[in-house]
């Protein structure tokens, strides 16, 4: 039948992840230019990579974790090819001075996944597109948690019509 029929409502019971092991928080990307990332209009000498690796080790990482966990829509196999392909140490963070929020780049299992072979377990669309979904949600939440720690936004007031990450 495919993957088109695919109900998810059948699929195993959420991911549960051991506190004690969770994925390492990424080392954020100091070297890429985050104007190259689609919608994001930031100054890249004023990204604040350096403090959000503090914060995400200071436990904003664990945190964001413990709560996408919670609500994730993973079974263990999937959250296991994820980490198997090292897609948790690619997020990258960075300060978005103009929208004074932290933006964010969100790792996926690329299109041509089948073709390149990329996991033994890996072998439908809708685990591509779980993953991927799930790696979403979870960049959303970091950078929402990472928010939480910032203190050097200045008085500067957001406009209203910003688009979301």
């Amino acid at each position: 039948m495919g993957d088109a029929g695919f109900n998810r409502s059948l699929r195993q019971p959420p991911v549960m992840i051991d506190p004690d092991d969770l994925p390492d928080p990424p080392m954020l990307a100091r070297e890429q230019d985050v104007s190259e990332y689609d919608d994001v209009e930031v100054n890249p000498t004023d990204t604040h990579r350096d403090d959000l690796d503090d914060f995400l080790a200071e436990g904003a990482w664990a945190d964001a974790i413990e709560e996408w966990a919670a609500d994730a829509d993973l079974d263990e196999a999937e959250y296991e090819i994820a980490r198997d392909l090292g897609l948790f140490q690619e997020f990258d963070f960075f300060w978005d001075s103009f929208a004074q929020r932290v933006g964010y780049h969100t790792p996926g299992i690329p299109e041509d996944w089948k073709e390149r072979g990329l996991h033994p377990d890996l072998d439908s669309w809708s685990q591509v597109s779980a993953i991927n979904a799930e790696l979403a949600t979870l960049g959303r939440i970091i950078a929402d948690e990472l928010h939480e720690y910032v203190d050097w936004e200045d008085d500067y007031d957001a406009p209203d019509d910003l688009p979301d990450f």
